[in-house]
């Protein structure tokens, strides 16, 4: 089991990026938009890096819903390796089997 603190911290993240996405994807456009004087692109720049840091999609990091790990993480069925072989062995899982030759 993750720390709380650092799943909360990640679900804190998440909340700004679902808060600010609208506000960063407008100012995008307008940055990256040829048509418009540089002034403006570069207008567009300065506000979105007043942005919050945390509202950035990239700081994001996907974890286990289960558990929280953040490692070996199947994006599929958004949780770790170890809760799937744990999950698969309880016959949780549907469709999941351990080999055996």
């Amino acid at each position: 089991m993750a720390k709380k603190s650092m799943v909360e911290r990640e679900k804190k993240r998440q909340r700004l990026v679902e808060k600010y996405a609208a506000k960063r994807a407008a100012l995008k456009e307008a940055a990256n938009d040829e048509s418009k004087p540089m002034e403006e692109r570069f207008k567009a720049r300065l506000e979105l890096a007043k942005l919050p840091r945390n509202s950035a999609p990239s700081r994001l990091h996907n974890r286990c819903q289960l558990t929280g790990r953040p490692h070996a993480y199947y994006r599929k069925l958004k949780i770790s390796r170890i809760m799937l072989r744990e999950l698969g062995s309880n016959g949780k899982l549907p469709g999941i089997v351990k080999s055996s030759w």
